[in-house]
């Protein structure tokens, strides 16, 4: 049963163009571990919630912009084993000066309950 990780994360003001070159460097690692489907979204229209929305999730500074990922996997097996060993891959090492803000981004792992396509 597909099994699929998503994360929030703000990004740094003006820093698309290095997120999406990033991004572009970790998505053939994600399906060469074992991942189907690897899923990079950028706010477009964020709505203000009155108790919590997607900026206030992850603390969105000024300027940042959040953007809403999901990895796609065949099974929570592939998916636990594909991050096990990615992690000690060192080509996952992120840049020096990356650009978004980990330490407020929001992830989990979600068993898929519906799928329905047109």
């Amino acid at each position: 049963m597909t099994y699929v990780d998503g994360f929030l994360c703000p990004v740094k003001p003006g820093r698309k163009a290095d997120y999406l070159e990033m991004a572009k460097m970790a998505a053939p690692l994600f399906i060469e571990y074992g991942a189907t489907r690897v899923v990079e979204t950028w706010n477009d229209d964020l709505m203000v919630g009155k108790t919590n929305d997607f900026r206030t999730a992850v603390i969105a500074e000024e300027g940042e912009d959040v953007v809403f990922s999901w990895i796609e996997w065949p099974d929570k097996a592939t998916r636990d084993k594909g991050w096990e060993t990615m992690m000690k891959d060192e080509r996952m090492k992120g840049p020096e000066d990356n650009p978004m803000a980990g330490a407020r981004m929001i992830y989990g792992g979600y068993s898929v309950i519906l799928d329905q396509s047109a």
